[in-house]
């Protein structure tokens, strides 16, 4: 059954005082700015009412990833027009203000919905954030919604609906509600994602996060279905032995040259699975071929995904981590300690600028760097993520055909084994640069803030040797050798394995005799200071990447596969470009 429902503006004469209450309830929560609207049943039609079969479509007015917000705003004739009268806020003429468009794209936050599609590759599958139409942005919030909605995507014509259904029996008249929070049953997990609604000071509450429960990590492992390995003994064999090697990853076909490694395109005959993707039934393969080596450890994503990383790495640092990992929550589990943060460090006049990530994904996909405490709120609903402290003070690196651009840097790392733990490092590392010279501002301006530029043909790369950089850095900063700067690079590596090999699995990597594995570990500088004053260079590790892409290393570095088996299957890394780190 189909009805038609109609926006009016909400009467404010003669209330009594328990309506009043309600309508002040609702001011608060208003999306619509400054006029409070009430979406109503009405008669139209012949149709006096919506009963809990009806359904109703509801169009959207724009739907963006946020990367591209700003610039449609620019360039979409009539699109900044309709969303600052959507939103209250005020735009004159017709050109677009630089300042109407940072008052749209801070209050969008308060209409935005979202979406992901399942299918397709990873930039398709990075969500969208859409806005109802005018009518479907002023249904107001209740905490006893009259209805519920739900995006719907109808695939032959690419195009997206909001599916609007009433929850009971509606009569004419009856506003029409939802609840902008819907499936959150914890009372302060709620009070905090109302908050772009209903403003709520958080600031007695702690923001100390530590490390999550023991039933925490074993909830990890159900959900990654991996099955943990029976104990065995480390597989002693022949110094001449003849590794056959078993693999999907095409610079290991193209690059592993070594005479004792040769390949098999047949699994059941290989020594060693060298596997592109994540292997789970551990169990199975310790218990029926315990003798085959492998490139990954049971229990690693505790490194190579962003909120265990974080949970892992306060064994070293404490609730609030170690000095080399920015500050970072967990927002499905730890929102309101990040937001009681943010409105603590917003008191305390410090900066505020975050950057939020997803658990999983690289390249800086669906990553986003803010100021606004709405904006990190509403990302929670597209997907899982963390957020980060921004780092507001990069060392940065003078480019002169730019000007003093962010760096990151890449190192290899080889984790030969748990127990004792044995890490190695590539003698090579990397470096990935912005396009723009760095400053706080134009947050989504993406080669100001973000060093990935090399999946994007249309994007300037720059390329800088290691052995070209480290004099060029030195040149720049001659107070800091980049042999004493490595060294605590080195020293941030070893505390991050040690914290993430301290305990037995699923709390700890896995001590699994048969696994090896080779993850690349991104990192910055920022400055700091010591408690005497002087100014610093402190490492900030960013993430861990299992299998990274190493066509970089592969072309300038022939040996680098030959080096990283020789290191990790035959127990011989002198003679390698690797250091021993523990």
């Amino acid at each position: 059954m189909f009805g038609i429902m109609q926006v009016e503006e909400a009467e404010e004469e003669e209330e009594g005082e328990e309506e009043a209450a309600r309508e002040e309830g609702r001011r608060k929560a208003n999306p619509g700015g400054e006029r409070c609207y009430k979406v109503i049943v009405t008669n139209e039609n012949g149709l006096q009412a919506a009963d809990p079969n009806s359904i109703f479509l509801v169009d959207h007015a724009w739907t963006c990833r946020v990367a591209h917000a700003r610039q449609q705003l620019h360039q979409v004739p009539g699109l900044l027009h309709r969303m600052a009268n959507l939103m209250g806020v005020e735009f004159h003429g017709e050109l677009p203000s630089a300042e109407a468009v940072d008052q749209v794209l801070e209050e969008m936050w308060k209409f935005n919905q979202t979406y992901q599609l399942s299918h397709g590759t990873a930039e398709e599958k990075v969500p969208v954030w859409y806005i109802m139409d005018e009518f479907g942005s002023r249904i107001q919030h209740s905490d006893a919604p009259s209805f519920a909605t739900a995006p719907f995507f109808y695939a032959p014509q690419q195009v997206a609906y909001t599916l609007l259904w009433p929850l009971r029996d509606l009569d004419t008249g009856e506003e029409v509600t939802r609840d902008f929070a819907y499936g959150e049953a914890d009372p302060l997990i709620r009070r905090c994602r109302l908050l772009p609604w209903a403003p709520a000071d958080l600031l007695g509450l702690s923001s100390c996060t530590p490390e999550p429960p023991d039933e925490h990590y074993q909830a990890i492992l159900e959900e990654n279905k991996e099955k943990l390995p029976v104990a065995i003994d480390p597989v002693a064999r022949p110094r001449d032995h003849i590794f056959k090697v078993y693999t999907d990853v095409q610079q290991v076909l193209r690059h592993l040259t070594h005479p004792r490694f040769t390949f098999t395109r047949s699994e059941a005959d290989a020594d060693i699975l060298y596997n592109f993707s994540h292997f789970k039934d551990y169990r199975r393969l310790s218990q029926e071929r315990p003798h085959v080596l492998l490139n990954q450890f049971p229990c690693e994503s505790l490194l190579t995904v962003k909120d265990c990383l974080a949970s892992v790495a306060r064994r070293a640092g404490g609730p609030a981590g170690p000095a080399w990992l920015p500050r970072t929550f967990n927002l499905r589990t730890e929102l309101p300690q990040f937001v009681s943060c943010f409105q603590q460090r917003e008191r305390r006049g410090e900066d505020n600028h975050w950057i939020c990530k997803p658990w999983n994904l690289a390249r800086s996909l669906d990553t986003h760097v803010t100021k606004s405490l709405h904006s990190v709120i509403r990302h929670r609903e597209s997907s899982p993520k963390v957020v980060s402290k921004y780092i507001e003070s990069p060392v940065l690196f003078l480019r002169e055909d730019v000007g003093r651009v962010k760096f990151d840097i890449r190192y290899v790392v080889l984790l030969r084994s748990v127990r004792p733990l044995r890490l190695f490092v590539y003698d090579v590392f990397w470096l990935r640069f912005s396009n723009r010279p760095f400053a706080l501002n134009d947050l989504d301006d993406y080669e100001k803030h973000f060093t990935v530029m090399n999946y994007d043909p249309e994007v300037v790369l720059k390329q800088v040797h290691y052995d070209e950089f480290i004099p060029e850095f030195e040149k720049q900063y001659p107070e800091f050798p980049w042999q004493s700067v490595q060294a605590q690079i080195f020293q941030a590596f070893r505390e991050l394995f040690q914290a993430a090999c301290a305990k037995p699995p699923p709390l700890g990597l896995c001590d699994y005799p048969s696994s090896r594995a080779m993850y690349a570990v991104d990192l910055m500088l920022k400055w700091s200071s010591h408690p005497d004053g002087k100014r610093v260079m402190q490492p900030q590790i960013l993430e861990v990447n299992f299998n990274p892409d190493c066509e970089r290393a592969c072309r300038y570095h022939p040996t680098f596969f030959n080096d990283v088996f020789s290191t990790l299957y035959l127990d011989e890394p002198s003679g390698c470009h690797t250091t021993r780190l523990l």
